[in-house]
């Protein structure tokens, strides 16, 4: 941040530093505690210096920005990083890849560049082997091919809203800064290969333990064993998917932080088991984690966290656990050095946090209950161990050999005694996953609800059953694949009992992610409630090696942060006395909330995508929901839909299962599948549904509702969607606002006979040349107008006719593609646009 906000010069810095490490060399000599700080503010000085001589845009190549502007161009590059899996090869679902440019050709002139895009390829599939099924599965298009296509490059596109993803800064970080699309026919393969011989190798490896999971497990269970082996879930279904988020299982399907300290501690566990000393198999561990997320190949969170387990591990060896855990802050001290923008980013926390947390309160946990148990049911029938244990494990070694006495009469004496000690062992083991699931989800849970809106208050006994199936489908995934080299026979039975165990993970998570609990969203935590957790989480952490009460105070305070976290929702965000009128940027669609003066909701439509643009955003999930939870919105009053367009409807049930809203408006109720599919979602939902018609007017939370469309008799015509729209004016005081969602001329023609003056217009249909009639504006006679729009869409939207007609009616208009979400406040004597305020 120092670097950031308060430029100064290289120079400047560089003698900062300089005179700071000397000071500091000064104080420590006299062992001050000054030194320290003087240390601390050397560290802060050479972040703000790396920041500054950082390039822009996360260092990614910005020649390639002046030719995306949507002119036409001819590309030519390599394949920098293989694009997703395809389910269905002939499918018309894109495959999307990273490339790396080598020439670029525009208007006649032909430059070399080394900017790295990513492309969007749609067509059928072609591939190399076409009699091998398992190809079908594979990337089309691999990595260091060359290719050239004709296309057109645009710069990526953020949903402009509070809580939006920053998806162009996401994928500058990967280095992109712009996108493209081409059909599969019009890409022209180069002869040749470029980039990394052992990148070639990691991904020929990648896709050679793909090709072989698909011909040892079903598909189902090919898809599941693809996530928990390597992270590529591409294969288990978005149904499936979306139980594993909700159940706080999602873990499990990726390659995170959290599954490389899981993986680890399981890796070092069964090393220790089997006798393996303690620093071969710290060695072992650290060797196996990093070969593992370098197979894996998912990027720079990864390695931090397996760095920063590397440590860990090496501190352990040589230091007291005090020192331990120095080590793992140094380590994160120096990762922020480098890169002082980490900190802000849910990566770097989650991956520190899941070490730490793992490091700082579950083992100090373990130690104290668990671990004293294990080491006392090692060589339980040798009295002479009994000198080296504590009392209390005297006894309870004694009372285990008094209860084998007795059991020794019916079951023998050669197999008594190893049942009870291995059977305690692996009894005590599930303990150990227990309180490391519970401290670990108790810890996440800030992090959760601040990145991902989500209170998985079913995942502990989630995690309980899917991070032991997890390990089971690992152990036995590595063994199949590894003997399917040397024999596909041998290899049936491990991979029969992966199999298994990834169906009874897939069971289990499916019907717990069924409960209503465990759908429990939560707004972004408030201030308080994001001191308090970090607060009760250092606090853990500080009394984990105390005394028992103190350590258990410290456990206590952290799930007193959960509850608050799940249960006591922060107040939302709305200015009172005023109605709000805010238009969501959800591209080329419509979402309108309106907020009353006293704090009531009603969300007008939720955006969605055409089923043929093939895309997997949620416009509900991804877009609206962030939005409102931004706000401190848990609950809406009333949605409603203005009719069963894509554009409109689609993103409607996932606003249904956050929100849980009072009421569902409709007007006309078409025989639509997507609006069917939303009625019974809310019916499931317990959610009244309401019809609205020409006519209706009605009071709701201090507001003057009057509907204009659809007319009363929509039901007895043909169906015309645009037409028999919902269309309504809401109004506080002697302010209104006009919402007219897709309402087209004949529609407009009728609501202007009813002169309905309006403050506010909702332009209809995205400013398309169907709408926005004189007669309309003349009577309505707004002083704002807001177009609902999607940036370059494929319409035209907002047309240019429309665009004079309302600067010519002296109309003041805000756009979503250009000003993001727009609100106006109506105070019940005039209307002001929030930038005026």
């Amino acid at each position: 941040m120092t670097g950031t906000y308060f430029w100064r010069p290289a120079l400047w810095w560089l003698i900062a530093i300089a005179v700071f490490l000397i000071a500091a060399g000064y104080w420590s000599r006299r062992r001050s505690r000054s030194g320290f700080a003087v240390i601390l503010l050397v560290l802060s000085f050479t972040g703000a210096l790396i920041t500054e001589l950082r390039p822009p845009l996360g260092g990614a190549d910005t020649a390639v920005l002046p030719f995306a502007d949507g002119r036409d161009v001819v590309i030519t590059g390599h394949v920098a990083k293989e694009g997703n899996p395809k389910l269905e090869p002939h499918g018309s679902a894109p495959e999307r890849f990273d490339l790396q440019l080598e020439q670029i050709t525009s208007a006649g002139q032909t430059l070399e560049l080394r900017s790295k895009i990513r492309v969007s390829v749609y067509g059928n599939a072609v591939r190399d082997a076409p009699d091998s099924p398992t190809d079908d599965f594979m990337p089309a298009f691999h990595y260091g091919e060359r290719l050239r296509m004709a296309t057109r490059l645009y710069p990526p596109r953020n949903f402009r809203n509070p809580g939006a993803f920053d998806y162009r800064g996401f994928l500058a970080d990967e280095g992109i800064l712009a996108l493209a699309s081409a059909k599969l026919d019009g890409i022209e393969r180069l002869p040749g290969f470029a980039g990394s011989r052992a990148e070639r190798w990691r991904t020929q490896a990648y896709r050679s333990i793909m090709s072989r999971v698909r011909q040892l497990w079903p598909a189902r269970q090919a898809g599941l064993i693809d996530a928990l082996l390597i992270g590529e879930n591409e294969f288990v279904g978005r149904e499936l998917l979306t139980d594993f988020q909700r159940t706080g299982t999602y873990h499990v399907l990726v390659i995170s932080g959290l599954k490389i300290g899981i993986l680890a501690m399981f890796i070092f566990w069964i090393l220790r088991r089997v006798r393996v000393r303690d620093f071969a198999s710290s060695v072992a561990t650290i060797v196996l984690t990093m070969a593992y997320a370098t197979l894996t190949g998912v990027g720079v969170p990864v390695w931090r966290a397996t760095l920063m387990l590397a440590l860990y591990l090496t501190a352990r060896l040589l230091y007291r656990d005090r020192s331990v855990l120095n080590t793992i802050g140094a380590a994160a001290i120096a990762l922020l050095v480098v890169d002082p923008a980490a900190m802000f980013g849910a990566s770097f926390q989650l991956s520190f946090l899941c070490v730490l947390i793992i490091a700082a309160i579950g083992s100090p946990l373990l130690d104290r209950t668990t671990r004293p148990l294990t080491a006392a049911l090692r060589n339980l029938a040798a009295t002479g161990y009994d000198f080296a244990l504590p009392p209390q494990l005297v006894q309870f070694r004694l009372d285990l050999r008094m209860i084998a006495g007795r059991l020794e009469r019916f079951f023998g004496k050669r197999l008594v005694i190893p049942t009870l000690s291995r059977g305690g062992r692996l009894l005590l083991l599930g303990c150990e996953f227990l309180v490391i699931s519970l401290v670990l989800q108790a810890g996440f849970a800030l992090p959760m609800a601040y990145y991902f809106h989500r209170a998985t208050l079913i995942a502990l006994p989630a995690n309980v059953l899917a991070v032991p199936l997890t390990e089971v489908v690992m152990l036995g995934a590595m063994l199949a694949l590894g003997m399917s080299f040397v024999s596909v026979t041998a290899s049936r039975i491990p991979a029969l009992v992966a199999g298994t165990a990834a169906e009874a993970m897939a069971g289990s998570v499916h019907w717990m992610g069924a409960l209503r609990i465990s759908d429990a969203r939560v707004p972004t935590p408030g201030p308080g409630v994001i001191l308090f957790g970090s607060a009760a989480l250092l606090l853990a952490m500080l009394l984990a090696r105390r005394r028992a009460l103190l350590a258990l105070a410290g456990v206590l305070a952290l799930l007193a942060s959960t509850l608050w976290i799940c249960f006591v929702p922060p107040r939302p965000q709305f200015r009172a006395g005023v109605l709000e009128v805010t238009a969501i940027d959800v591209g080329q669609g419509d979402s309108i909330l309106v907020v009353s003066p006293s704090g009531r909701t009603l969300l007008l439509d939720a955006g969605g995508v055409p089923h043929w643009m093939h895309s997997e955003l949620d416009i509900g999930e991804d877009v609206v929901s962030p939005y409102l939870w931004s706000r401190g919105f848990h609950q809406l009053d009333a949605v409603a839909v203005s009719h069963a367009h894509a554009d409109h409807i689609g993103g409607m049930t996932a606003i249904l299962a956050n929100f849980r809203p009072k009421e569902l408006w409709i007007g006309v109720d078409t025989p639509n599948p997507e609006l069917a599919g939303l009625l019974n979602e809310a019916k499931n939902l317990h959610v009244p549904v309401v019809r609205r018609e020409a006519g209706d007017s009605f009071q709701a939370g201090g507001l003057d509702f009057r509907v204009f469309a659809p007319a009363r008799d929509a039901h007895s015509r043909a169906w015309r969607l645009n037409d028999d729209c919902l269309v309504m004016r809401v109004g506080y005081g002697s302010t209104s606002a006009l919402l007219e969602a897709d309402a087209e001329k004949e529609t407009e023609r009728r609501i202007a006979g009813e002169l309905p003056r309006s403050d506010l217009l909702k332009v209809a249909h995205h400013g398309s040349a169907t709408s926005t009639l004189p007669e309309l504006l003349s009577a309505v006679q707004p002083r704002f107008a807001v177009i609902s729009v999607g940036t370059r869409n494929v319409y035209g939207h907002p047309r240019r006719e429309v665009l004079e007609r309302l600067e010519r009616s002296g109309v003041l208009t805000a756009r979503t593609d250009l000003d993001g979400a727009t609100t106006f406040y109506l105070d019940g004597r005039t209307a002001t646009p929030a930038a005026l305020r």
